[in-house]
């Protein structure tokens, strides 16, 4: 038996775009806030507000193969526990909100560092794709905790592509440069620079030196108007492009050793505020005379897997230009 609701013409009605129809009012960037988080950034010296981490589990407990987990040295699973519960709590003494990933199941060696497994944007994250088959997968409980936390996803690498987050800084509020090097190809640089375009973002790629792992080892902006460069691997476009931009470039007393590529690692919390590894004087006093204030944290343990605080710290919101 057909009833008399079915018999009738849908025609008119809200559905089909009849009068009731209420077309959406706001654009993606004006929701924000709104529908979803208000997570972004577009710069990297603003006051950050909230960062998303990984504590390290019983995946450190393993006896790991160092190459194939692409360590340094055998960690110490409990003192790396330690440190990054220090660190986080360093994160929350500075009133930053502190998310956690929450892996599901056992989390790989390197699911820590965060910061490669996505990036910020003025409307949104793009997930990464690490470069490392041991890591193919990180990208995906990175993923996963974003969409819980509300962070629109503007794009998800595809192809042969190969990204990781800490390959891309924000030079100003419309234009993010990119290192195309180890972790990183032209690939992705070609989708991010669309996708980017797409929210009236301009993209400049530079080629990184053989045998550098990040570019946010080239890079670190402390304030509007400093940033810190390392001297003789920098390209030179990115200290042009600073300096076409007003920064001042500051080039520390780096050498080739682990302690020059730990100073590098560092997050900046606000203007001329950075959250540093701890027992690196020289740099720190360096960092001093231009009027950083600099909060150490030991990352000791940590850092024999090949990263620290830089890496460890994806960097979810800052204050962003009125």
């Amino acid at each position: 038996m057909t009833t008399e609701a079915h018999t009738k013409s849908s025609f008119g009605t809200a559905a089909y775009g009849g009068a009731g129809w209420v077309p959406r009012q706001m654009s993606h960037a004006q929701e924000l806030g709104k529908l979803w988080a208000s997570y972004r950034i577009d710069s990297e010296w603003r006051t950050l507000r909230a960062v998303i981490v990984h504590s390290p589990g019983p995946e450190l407990d393993d006896d790991l193969d160092l190459e194939k987990s692409l360590m340094l040295e055998p960690l110490d699973g409990g003192k790396a526990r330690e440190e990054h519960a220090a660190m986080c709590e360093a994160y929350r003494s500075a009133g930053i909100d502190v998310h956690h990933v929450r892996p599901e199941g056992r989390a790989t060696p390197n699911q820590m560092f965060c910061a490669d497994l996505f990036v910020m944007t003025p409307q949104g994250a793009i997930i990464a794709r690490p470069a490392g088959q041991v890591r193919a997968g990180e990208e995906r409980m990175m993923a996963r905790r974003l969409a819980d936390l509300g962070v629109p996803i503007l794009k998800t690498l595809t192809g042969t592509a190969t990204f990781e987050g800490a390959d891309l800084m924000w030079l100003d509020e419309h234009t993010a440069m990119i290192g195309r090097g180890h972790r990183t190809n032209q690939e992705a640089i070609d989708q991010i620079t669309t996708v980017l375009a797409e929210i009236g973002c301009e993209t400049i790629p530079v080629d990184m030196p053989f045998g550098t792992m990040h570019f946010m080892g080239m890079l670190r902006t402390l304030d509007r108007n400093l940033a810190v460069c390392w001297p003789r691997r920098t390209p030179l476009a990115t200290v042009r492009a600073l300096q076409d931009r007003g920064y001042n470039v500051i080039f520390p007393p780096y050498e080739d050793d682990s302690a020059s590529y730990r100073a590098m690692n560092f997050v900046t919390l606000g203007p001329r505020k950075i959250l540093m590894v701890a027992g690196l004087a020289k740099y720190q006093d360096f960092l001093e005379e231009h009027q950083i204030e600099c909060v150490p944290v030991v990352t000791d343990e940590l850092s024999k897997a090949a990263g620290s605080v830089g890496c460890l710290t994806g960097v979810l919101a800052r204050d962003v230009a009125p």
